[in-house]
């Protein structure tokens, strides 16, 4: 059989440019290698069935939009899918569809995602699908203003007229004081109306290039499969100059805050508390693995400390938990929540919780604890190994956000390496006595006069 001339040719480019396999990997033991015009691509090879999900990510987010131009991230979401010469608009997901699979796209402050779930003999198709549009997208002004109502349609449902999203919308703003993290990814609404189509192109020639993306593909493959045809098709396009990320930083936190929002519409009062935290990349990234194991300690299930304590035992709490993720270009937070068990009041509950984590900072956290939440974390890195796009997900954010993959499949040892004077020292770090963010979610204030709902929610 005659050896196609893209295959010979990239033959060696092959060999050279994988990254050996790790004989130790511990997760999902990919792939890597880089493309002649700059673009990454992560292979994945798992043959329990004839499929594949094919992602292609874009280091760019809401997080670099200029400043007055919230939404344009986002926006893409929706555009990239209304067509090019070779796909007119609509006709994307309908390809896909007729081939049995599946195509959605996500967006995040730190990158933005697109993706199809398909059978593996049908690869060539999505990556024909999806490089056409990497750089030959039509913006056409009609589609333009036709997305631009329907995103904020999706606006008003998903955040304007949902009361715990409104607040934590504002409590984002509050937060962050300089760090675009603060900015909703779906952009403001005033800000998304005044989006031009000079804006909206600038952007898409700005971020959208092969040296600014990352191919990630799970599945029935190996590398020796994808590597040709994403040369042939991604390779094939052209080197842009991509700006550098601006280097965004956060001033310390020293004053704490408050932030009140009541609504008719809430019948489950809430209360949350947070801090500036380091992440894998941002601050004292030392601390990002012991985080991960307190977080774990303070909110992995039924039998956490939180949980167990304000909700099982005390009956204080409905709900009670912390959250924390390592996974950002920027600043993490590290958080804590709780909301009131029938017949207890919000501040019964919210003062419950803040003994709680004086308790916490005052005699830490215990080697049982500690070992216990290792051993949850570290099985759940392999039931993680059975979801391609949940495999393709966790290695593509990585990648695009600037770690590697070996920094993925070194994730349990890092884990199961945490000690307990590594947490405690962690803990003493973020949760300072100052610079913390209170948010309350409340039913609408009450008039003592007529009984009458008022206050600042919906009317």
């Amino acid at each position: 059989m005659r050896i196609p001339v893209y295959l010979a040719a990239f033959t060696a480019l092959l060999v050279l440019s994988i990254t050996v396999r790790d004989a130790d990997a511990r997760v999902f033991d990919p792939e890597t290698a880089t493309l002649s015009n700059g673009m990454q691509v992560v292979v994945v090879s798992k043959r329990s069935a004839p499929v594949i999900t094919h992602m292609v990510w874009y280091k760019v987010g809401a997080m670099d939009e200029p400043q007055g131009k919230s939404g344009l991230a986002h926006f893409f979401e929706h555009l990239m899918f209304k067509g090019t010469e070779k796909v007119p608009a609509g006709q994307f997901s309908e390809i896909v569809a007729k081939n049995g699979g599946q195509d959605n796209a996500f967006t995040s402050s730190d990158y933005t995602a697109y993706y199809q779930a398909i059978a593996a003999d049908r690869l060539e198709l999505v990556m024909k699908l999806e490089s056409d549009r990497m750089r030959n997208l039509k913006l056409d002004p009609k589609e333009i203003e036709t997305e631009r109502q329907v995103i904020l349609e999706e606006r008003r449902s998903r955040t304007e007229n949902r009361p715990g999203a409104r607040l934590a919308e504002q409590a984002d703003a509050a937060f962050f004081m300089n760090h675009p993290y603060g900015r909703p990814v779906i952009g403001w609404a005033h800000e998304i109306r005044d989006l031009t189509h000079d804006d909206i192109k600038g952007f898409y020639d700005r971020w959208y290039a092969p040296n600014n993306a990352v191919l990630v593909v799970v599945g029935d493959v190996d590398m020796a499969d994808v590597l040709p045809l994403a040369e042939k098709y991604y390779g094939s396009l052209p080197v842009r100059d991509v700006p550098d990320p601006v280097a965004w930083r956060e001033p310390p936190h020293q004053a704490d805050g408050t932030v009140v929002l009541h609504d008719r519409d809430v019948t489950q009062p809430s209360w949350s508390k947070r801090y500036l935290a380091p992440s894998y990349l941002y601050g004292a990234t030392e601390y990002a693995y012991p985080l991960q194991v307190l977080a774990e300690v303070l909110s992995g299930g039924s039998t956490s400390r939180l949980y167990s304590s304000l909700v099982v035992q005390d009956k204080v709490a409905a709900s009670a938990g912390a959250w924390y993720s390592a996974d950002s270009r920027g600043p993490a937070t590290l958080g804590f929540y709780v909301s009131p068990a029938p017949g207890k009041s919000l501040d019964d509950a919210a003062s419950a919780m803040e003994a709680k984590i004086a308790d916490i900072l005052s005699d830490g956290v215990t080697e049982d604890e500690v070992e216990r939440a290792i051993v949850r974390l570290t099985d759940a890195a392999e039931l993680a190994k059975d979801s391609f796009q949940g495999i393709a997900r966790t290695l593509g954010a990585a990648v695009t956000i600037g770690r590697s993959a070996q920094d993925v499949e070194a994730w349990p040892d890092r884990i199961a390496a945490v000690t307990i004077d590594q947490v405690n020292e962690a803990m003493r770090h973020v949760l300072t006595d100052q610079g913390a963010l209170v948010s309350k979610l409340l039913p609408a204030e009450t008039s003592t006069q007529e009984g009458e709902t008022t206050g600042k929610g919906k009317s």
